[in-house]
C-alpha cells in the first residue's frame, strides 16, 4: 500500500488498531478482566511478542502508571510491561493499562497516543471517550498516592 503522507499513514494505523481491538473484544469479551487479558498476551495473533506483566514502579516515570520495556535487541526477545504496583490489588483494572502499552509493542514508536487510546477503546468495547476518562482517572490516583 503506497502512501500520499505520513497523515495518510497515521490515519490508517488507527483504522488498523481500531479493527484489530475490535478483533480482540469479539474473541474475548464482552468482558476483559484479569484471566482474560493472560490469555490475550499469550495469543499471538493479538500480540506479536512474548509480554509479561511485572508490578514495579522503579522503571516507571512519575505519574506513569505502567510502560513497556524491551527484554532484548529484537522484538522477538519479548518486553516485560512494568505496571505499577498501586495496580495490584485492583487486577480488573488492570487490561486498561496494558492495552495502551500494547500498540507501542505490536507497532513500535510510530504508533501514537491516539492509536493507544482507539485499540484500547475497541479492545475493551468502550467508547473512546469513557477509555481516556478511565486512563486519566486511574493516572489522577497516581499522583494523589
Amino acid at each position: 500500500m503506497l502512501f500520499r503522507s505520513a497523515d495518510d499513514a497515521r490515519e490508517s494505523l488507527n483504522v488498523h488498531v481500531a479493527a484489530k481491538g475490535a478483533e480482540i473484544n469479539a474473541k474475548y469479551g464482552p468482558h476483559i478482566g484479569w484471566k482474560e487479558l493472560q490469555r490475550i498476551l499469550e495469543d499471538r495473533s493479538c500480540v506479536r511478542y512474548p509480554c509479561k506483566i511485572v508490578f514495579d514502579a522503579n522503571p516507571l516515570q512519575p505519574g506513569e502508571f505502567a510502560h513497556p520495556v524491551a527484554d532484548g535487541e529484537r522484538p522477538e526477545d519479548g518486553f516485560t510491561i512494568y505496571v505499577h504496583p498501586l495496580f495490584m490489588t485492583d487486577l480488573g483494572r488492570v487490561p486498561l493499562l496494558v492495552f495502551y502499552q500494547l500498540v507501542l509493542i505490536n507497532y513500535g514508536e510510530f504508533a501514537s497516543p491516539d492509536d493507544a487510546e482507539t485499540f484500547g477503546a475497541a479492545a475493551l468495547g468502550f467508547s473512546r471517550e469513557d477509555y481516556y476518562q478511565a486512563l486519566c482517572a486511574m493516572a489522577d490516583g497516581l499522583i494523589c498516592n
